[in-house]
């Protein structure tokens, strides 16, 4: 797979072949139902004219400002990212903050801003599926139910039992290199057939039966706390080994799948993936004794 993105067309699409943005919403919201996002959450379009024309999209995990920069630089008109920009509550958009300068950025370049997040979670070929089927993880069924097929996190068997070191490798082997790369809590030699997983930040789901019935769960952001105490009571009661990922790694690999949708359902479309990590940490510093 090339880091590269494509450069621009020399020969744009005619503006008048191109979907209205409303049309391109349209089909989010067909793919990704508000009514299927957590009552915390802030997902649909932050930034844009409905009645403008679409005739790229560039997709990205994160909306900052080197996404920005590709986007703009692309002359998308569109650009789709997985996590809200204006999560929660800002009292400004004034260029002087971060969210403010991003924001006016878009606005001068005519480049809308839309986010699918935990509405495209809990779909059939969201975040969770998406990294499931790359974990090798066959009848996975979501860990939480909602819709029928749709809900947060994914659960299912291997093929044949290896080992949590093996797995654990697996998981590193599927995922994007990032600097604190992947880590594992439990016995190395453990034998895995039964594993969840949670795209992103899943130590809400912790308690779930599906998750402690499970002989692995695979999942970002894991806490201190709930860590250890999940250790804790799976060594007393029985529960899963953990293994955690880089938030942005474990859902950058969705956009693939979300770039071949759109394209089916907007062949008239231009769609880019983003190749840029927006995973914030740098670097890892061991100790030198």
């Amino acid at each position: 797979m090339s880091d590269r993105i494509p450069a621009p067309r020399q020969a744009p699409r005619l503006a008048a072949m191109a979907p209205l943005l409303s049309d391109v919403l349209e089909t989010l919201e067909r793919r990704f139902p508000v009514s299927g996002a957590e009552a915390w959450d802030a997902p649909g379009l932050v930034v844009g004219d409905p009645a403008a024309r679409v005739t790229r999209i560039h997709l990205a995990v994160d909306a900052v400002a080197a996404t920005v920069d590709e986007a703009t630089g692309l002359g998308a008109e569109l650009l789709l990212v997985h996590h809200p920009l204006l999560l929660r509550g800002v009292t400004t958009v004034a260029e002087s903050t971060a969210k403010g300068a991003l924001i006016a950025r878009l606005i001068r370049s005519g480049c809308a801003l839309f986010a699918a997040h935990t509405n495209a979670d809990v779909v059939e070929t969201g975040t969770s599926a998406r990294l499931a089927e790359l974990l090798g993880i066959l009848d996975a069924a979501p860990v939480v139910s909602g819709e029928p097929g749709r809900g947060l996190g994914r659960v299912g068997h291997l093929s044949a039992p290896i080992t949590l070191a093996e797995f654990a490798q697996r998981v590193a082997d599927a995922l994007p290199a990032t600097a604190t790369g992947v880590r594992f809590a439990g016995d190395p030699g453990r034998l895995v057939t039964m594993v969840a997983v949670c795209g992103g930040a899943g130590d809400s789901l912790l308690g779930e039966p599906a998750v402690r019935s499970a002989d692995v769960y695979v999942t970002s952001d894991l806490r201190h706390h709930p860590a250890s105490e999940a250790l804790e009571t799976a060594a007393i009661a029985g529960g899963p080994a953990l293994i955690d990922t880089a938030h942005w790694a474990s859902e950058s690999l969705w956009l693939d799948v979300l770039a071949d949708e759109l394209r089916s359902d907007h062949p008239d479309v231009e769609v880019t993936v983003s190749r840029l990590s927006t995973d914030p940490w740098t670097a890892v510093v061991h100790p030198t004794r």
